[in-house]
């Protein structure tokens, strides 16, 4: 079966920095599940699995606009340390270069700290691979018809997808 419009996708990556470090891999875990046509993945990779079927394996590079888009430099922001999750430890303190997640009207958000206070955190809201050019390594392990269910939600259920 090919990847359309309405079917759910599951995948698996590795993905590669310009010097093609590898910066992540889903090898490791269930793979990636997601709904084909319904904007729940990065877009050059979603185009770039079109038409594709299980068993198919292949690399895309994106240029930044069809992955985390490009690197705005307005994007930075003081946030309460209250606010951050996601230290290593409870004795843990922030510092630059970290990454952290910050609970926002529209969801969780990735934020890398730039400068950590003591009650303020100064914090890069671009997503932390925006403006990269990045290469996907990817292996279609599964193709099918998404369910109504599915399809209603806008997201993928089961195994590498959402769970309610």
């Amino acid at each position: 079966m090919k990847i359309t419009d309405k079917t759910v996708v599951q995948f698996h990556y590795t993905l590669k920095d310009e010097a093609g470090k590898e910066l992540e891999s889903s090898l490791s875990s269930d793979p990636l599940a997601y709904l084909h046509g319904y904007n729940n993945m990065l877009v050059g990779v979603e185009n770039a699995l079109a038409d594709k079927q299980a068993g198919d394996k292949f690399s895309v590079t994106l240029q930044p606009e069809d992955a985390y888009g490009e690197r705005k430099e307005d994007m930075v922001q003081r946030v309460p340390v209250k606010h951050l999750l996601g230290l290593p430890s409870k004795n843990a303190k922030w510092k630059a270069g970290m990454t952290a997640v910050v609970e926002t009207e529209q969801g969780q958000r990735q934020v890398t700290v730039i400068k950590a206070g003591r009650f303020m955190v100064t914090v890069d809201i671009n997503p932390p691979l925006a403006g990269k050019v990045l290469t996907f390594d990817l292996e279609v392990v599964d193709v099918r018809e998404a369910t109504s269910e599915e399809i209603e939600h806008g997201h993928a259920h089961g195994v590498g997808g959402h769970h309610h």
